[in-house]
């Protein structure tokens, strides 16, 4: 052990609310996914808190517990959901109809799928332009709408008598834009909403509502939501924990495991071409440019700062990378990514790789929803305010404090969490260094 002080961390006492805005394929493969595996009838495979152990001291101590039982996780049998969504469909109808998982598992789970009805969501066709959906909240301005989700965040917590809670946006993915004046200081960003300024999106009005409930708050897309000066204040100044953005599954994933391991062998790249077909709702979404813009500046951002070109000049500083999304409805959920990457080696000979991730996205998201979600309760119990870079492992385009550059290697991002894991209990951060075996 260090002489460290463990951090004070908060039992995982009662149920934990989990409030999603967003009750479509992703959020409903997770609550599903739940529900078996709490019935023993599905295993959490792709889950971190779930299964995966975290080495502990030397290599020769055998110390390696999982990391559920070495950090005070909320158990999934306290796991209460709730959300909001522009179409009524319950969680069961929401599931059936997007047709991830199969009909006689959902038939199992039908029960707690059924009792989750989404709330009337905040919604702006200016964001998300080609779906439409008649479960909105109408009534007065933004400002209005963000004390009605205040109202709905606090019925909610009432009637399932929970006693935290942790909010994570798994809605459609909003059209790019950049943060403007109105998003500085909080006074300025409930002005803004009070005279129902355009620059205020629906995904931020969920933020602030989670935000001033004293709830943490996670973005699973790539829109620009709470990572804006006004909400992050917020979030340090009720000493709230917060994370993001846009869920790092298919072909991003492969992005942040291969170009690495190119870089640590010091292998020149000279193009990276991505092109994706799927036909689920987030597919229909990103067939609007806006939408595909916010996409693809989280997608285009992962290799130049993995493989940093300024530093490297000779190998990656005429990279050519592209990224495309094609809607295509026989596909569904089952996604397919194809990726063409050509890289070079000794003396500048050409070499070529081939991959075609036939993935499938929401299998992919739902243990990352899982994790972030106990992640954050735990971060929230243990005193941990702002952003959550140790988090970044799950996403597309990590959060992190001003004036630093994101880490997207994977295996850093790793290290990372288990580190901040160990820092938590007041254990010796792992190095890797090794010499002390040798000595």
């Amino acid at each position: 052990m260090s002489n460290q002080e463990n951090v004070k961390i908060a039992p995982a006492q009662g149920k934990l609310g989990v409030l999603i805005p967003g009750i479509g394929a992703v959020s409903t493969t997770f609550m599903a996914g739940v529900e078996a595996i709490k019935r023993g009838i599905g295993q959490p495979i792709g889950s971190l808190t779930q299964l995966a152990t975290i080495r502990l001291g030397k290599r020769t101590e055998n110390r390696s517990p999982y990391i559920k039982d070495f950090v005070p996780l909320a158990n999934l049998d306290d796991l209460v959901f709730g959300g909001w969504d522009i179409y009524e469909d319950s969680a069961y109808q929401a599931a059936s109809k997007a047709q991830v998982l199969e009909a006689s598992l959902l038939e199992k789970v039908r029960q707690p799928l059924e009792a989750i009805r989404p709330m009337k969501a905040v919604f702006e066709q200016d964001y998300v332009r080609l779906i439409n959906g008649p479960n909105v909240k109408t009534q007065g301005t933004k400002f209005d709408k963000a004390q009605a989700l205040l109202e709905d965040i606090k019925n909610f917590q009432q009637a399932n008598q929970v006693a935290r809670s942790v909010m994570i946006w798994c809605g459609s993915t909003e059209v790019f834009h950049k943060p403007s004046e109105v998003h500085q200081t909080l006074a300025s960003f409930e002005e803004a909403m009070k005279r129902n300024d355009p620059e205020i999106a629906p995904s931020q009005i969920y933020a602030y509502a989670a935000l001033l409930s004293g709830i943490p708050f996670a973005n699973g897309a790539p829109n620009l939501t709470h990572d804006i000066p006004a909400l992050l204040d917020l979030a340090r100044e009720r000493n709230l924990p917060v994370c993001g953005k846009d869920f790092k599954t298919g072909q991003t994933f492969m992005k942040t495991l291969l170009a690495p391991g190119f870089k640590a062998r010091m292998l020149g790249m000279s193009g990276w071409f991505s092109t994706n077909i799927l036909g689920n709702r987030d597919g229909e979404v990103l067939h609007d440019p806006g939408s595909f813009k916010s996409k693809e500046e989280t997608k285009l951002s992962v290799l130049d700062s993995i493989l940093q070109p300024h530093l490297y000049p000779m190998l990656y500083k005429d990279l050519y990378h592209a990224v495309r999304i094609n809607y295509y409805p026989p596909r569904g959920d089952a996604k397919e990514g194809w990726d063409n990457i050509d890289i070079f080696g000794w003396l500048g000979y050409p070499m070529q790789i081939k991959i075609d991730f036939l993935c499938r996205d929401s299998i992919l998201a739902a243990p990352l929803v899982l994790d972030l979600i106990l992640f954050l309760d735990l971060a929230q119990r243990a005193g941990m305010r702002g952003i959550q870079e140790w988090l970044s492992f799950y996403f597309k385009a990590p959060m992190h404090a001003p004036g630093l550059y994101p880490e997207h290697d994977i295996f850093i991002q790793l290290m990372k969490l288990k580190n901040t894991l160990r820092w938590m209990r007041g254990e010796d951060l792992i190095t890797h260094l090794g010499l002390e075996y040798y000595d």
